[in-house]
């Protein structure tokens, strides 16, 4: 690789490497672009529209390896797109016989549209299949901790007791959800076939009687989804992308941030299975896998938003919200793409320190399970000395550093009441078991 390949990820750690690099990368949408442009003959030629020798002829001649894509990038300035280089350079590799098919009847947004699909295609496959490696890590990991009790944390702070099965089951249902999305946007993404404005008029004139039935043969070609209308300006599936995209990266950005959390020396509760080293402190185990979710998570909003904003396309064919789809759509596959790879290894590798969760739950002296010790000495005490006894108790707490369940045993209004299991975080984990069983049964 040189230096000036635009593709290496040298800034970019958290998709530099990972499947979705390879699927998007300039050599990856130079193939879907000369994929659409072979697609377009033999559809022409599955319709009588053109010679079947002219099909095998553009297939054959469409090898991605045969073209200068960094060539091709820099003639692409004069027209503003890299298709019309692309088609100049393609045609002349078919030959004079059947050189004239290349294109035909296409406009270079049908082209690009489609290879941007493809690209788009392809590289959420790739994001499915990581899904789904996180999706079964998690569900592994809520069963194994379905009854490992820790603190659950409200607005930073410990507020009552909870699960990690449940905590790791939240996780597995927000990926399922991403899963989902992206499993629907994938399903529905169509080719791209109008021409010049729209009215697929060309094709009229190189002799097609019905050519509605042409962006339909195009897409089983491609193994697409066949467009209602052409969709120049009508960018609903690229809208769809960038939702389900976005998602996808908050979805996994939820997961790392609470790993960030939970990973800090202070708390200590989880850890990577391999964290990175520090080019200064050689104790350091950073969070890495986390941190590049977490990152992929603060940008992709923003990326999002530029292709929602391309929604508003004027005429036919734009000048301008077309074009700026381009990188920010590249950069959102590529982000997601390395993000969810980084999550499938964060999570099959995660390690959880269910010791330290039961610790941490006595760090507030039996405080944790207040709110059941209200709801149970109501009915005892009543509800008004149920609340100050356990508010003066809570202050004796805080200033005499002594357990809640200890000071309780000497008050004499509460002989007889079980204070070791009302006392006991473990047993105030409510139907978080239940819960996690539950959202397990979702496949």
């Amino acid at each position: 690789m040189t230096s000036a390949e635009p593709d290496a990820g040298l800034l970019a750690p958290g998709w530099a490497g990972s499947p979705a690099a390879s699927a998007t990368g300039d050599a990856a949408y130079l193939r879907a672009l000369l994929d659409a442009e072979a697609a377009l003959t033999r559809a022409q030629a599955a319709l009588g529209l053109a010679p079947e020798e002219a099909a095998t002829a553009v297939t054959a001649a469409a090898r991605a390896g045969e073209f200068d894509a960094r060539d091709l990038a820099v003639r692409a300035r004069a027209g503003g797109n890299p298709v019309i280089p692309l088609v100049a350079d393609l045609t002349k590799a078919v030959g004079a016989e059947y050189g004239p098919y290349v294109h035909r009847g296409a406009t270079s947004q049908d082209i690009m549209d489609t290879a941007t699909v493809l690209v788009a295609v392809r590289t959420l496959d790739l994001v499915r299949a990581d899904l789904g490696r996180t999706e079964a890590a998690l569900a592994r990991l809520a069963a194994a901790h379905r009854d490992t009790a820790m603190p659950g944390r409200t607005l930073t702070q410990h507020a009552v007791p909870t699960t990690f099965g449940l905590k790791a089951a939240g996780w597995r249902s927000l990926v399922l959800d991403a899963r989902d999305r992206v499993t629907a946007v994938r399903n529905s993404l169509p080719a791209q076939l109008g021409g010049a404005a729209g009215t697929l008029a060309a094709f009229t004139a190189y002799g097609a009687t019905d050519p509605t039935a042409l962006p339909a043969a195009y897409a089983r070609e491609l193994g697409l989804k066949a467009p209602e209308l052409p969709w120049h300006t009508l960018r609903t599936p690229i809208a769809d992308l960038a939702g389900c995209l976005a998602f996808a990266a908050g979805a996994l950005g939820k997961l790392a941030t609470d790993v960030l959390t939970l990973a800090r020396t202070e708390i200590a509760e989880v850890a990577e299975g391999s964290g990175g080293g520090s080019s200064a402190m050689p104790h350091k185990a950073n969070p890495v896998r986390s941190t590049l979710i977490a990152a992929a998570a603060r940008r992709a909003p923003q990326l999002a938003a530029t292709l929602y904003g391309s929604l508003a396309a004027e005429d036919e064919r734009p000048a301008g919200a077309w074009h700026a789809e381009w990188e920010p759509l590249r950069d959102l596959l590529r982000l997601v793409g390395g993000a969810a790879h980084d999550a499938a290894e964060l999570t099959e590798g995660l390690r959880v320190h269910a010791d330290v969760m039961r610790e941490h739950l006595d760090l507030t002296h039996g405080l944790i399970v207040s709110e059941r010790l209200s709801a149970e000495l109501a009915p005892v005490l009543g509800r008004a000395r149920a609340k100050a006894l356990l508010t003066e108790l809570a202050e004796r707490t805080y200033a005499e550093g002594r357990g809640l369940g200890e000071l309780m045993a000497e008050e004499p209004e509460l002989k007889g009441v079980d204070l070791d299991a009302l006392t006991d975080p473990a047993r105030y984990t409510g139907a978080a078991a239940t819960l996690t069983d539950r959202a397990l049964e979702r496949r």
